[in-house]
């Protein structure tokens, strides 16, 4: 019988430490070429929009795609898992929750395997619902963190997410970015992070803008990178204004454009030095909602393939 998992599941089943190595995993088998991803699509609705993404991860077992449609009023995220040998729809799980874990996991690899040695503090632009798992996962992927700095342009807003994620109130964009990993998570369409802001040897997640025509980085954090990776250079080419961009004004080229699975399989080292500028921009994989929801699958007692 297929399971039908719902938000408070996944909340309860997924913890941020566990989302972190599940997509971890994932990255490293991106890297053998076990998983075959297509980049989002989005269809125009009456006053909203749909959006799919699929992918299939043979050595994980399994095959799904995540649709979700978006409205002025709100969005609806689900992940349809399948099996990848056999005709048999696993699970329907609701997957807002979901998305949040697995994108501020991704954050959680990338600072785990660039961020520099001695890092031990976390800056947030952004208070949404996003940004509360960039905290969570980056804390779980570098326990060494010891203290966060976060920043929204609405004063209630800030206070209250620095009350429930003990955080240190900035009093501007410029005192999130003077950290060690720095997280970008906005809806903003204009930069919100200025390269001249950040201290060496910083880590910048740029999480927030994935549509092509919006922007996080200003051209100078581009600029002052001594490594750029994304989650995937293909998705990138159509939905990362904050490469695009640029690469179109000629201040970076695709070729210096990675991919964070080589760096998490070995293939690159990223970071040379405690002093790098490293940039890692995420749009957000259909592979990671197939691992995360298989995961959640799994642990909600679903037999294994």
């Amino acid at each position: 019988m297929t399971l039908h998992l719902s938000e408070d599941d996944v909340g309860r089943l997924l913890t941020p430490a566990d989302a972190v190595a599940t997509i971890e995993a994932c990255f490293e088998r991106m890297a053998r070429g076990a998983v075959e991803n297509r980049p989002r699509y989005r269809l125009g609705l009456e006053h909203g929009a749909m959006a799919v993404m699929a992918a299939a991860d043979l050595e994980l077992g399994y095959a799904g795609a995540k649709v979700y449609v978006g409205f002025a009023t709100g969005a609806r995220f689900e992940v349809l898992l399948f099996r990848a040998n056999e005709p048999e729809l696993v699970a329907v799980i609701d997957a807002d929750k979901l998305g949040q874990l697995r994108t501020g996991a991704a954050s959680g690899v990338a600072a785990k395997h660039l961020a520099r040695s001695e890092a031990a503090t976390l800056g947030v632009i952004g208070c949404g619902w996003q940004a509360e798992t960039q905290v969570e996962c980056i804390r779980a992927a570098l326990p060494a963190i010891e203290r966060t700095v976060a920043y929204c342009r609405t004063r209630e807003t800030l206070e209250q997410f620095c009350e429930r994620f003990a955080c240190e109130p900035g009093e501007s964009n410029e005192d999130a970015a003077a950290c060690d990993v720095v997280v970008t998570v906005t809806g903003s369409r204009d930069p919100v992070l200025r390269g001249e802001w950040l201290r060496p040897g910083a880590l910048v997640c740029a999480v927030g803008a994935n549509d092509g025509r919006r922007r996080e980085l200003d051209n100078v954090v581009l600029e002052r990178a001594a490594f750029v990776c994304c989650d995937s250079v293909e998705d990138a080419r159509v939905e990362s204004a904050d490469l695009i961009e640029p690469i179109g004004a000629g201040l970076l080229d695709w070729l210096e454009v990675h991919e964070l699975q080589q760096v998490v399989a070995g293939e690159l080292s990223g970071r040379q030095s405690d002093d790098d500028i490293v940039v890692f921009k995420s749009n957000g994989l259909a592979a990671w909602d197939v691992a995360a929801a298989a995961r959640v699958a799994e642990l909600s007692g679903a037999t294994a393939p």
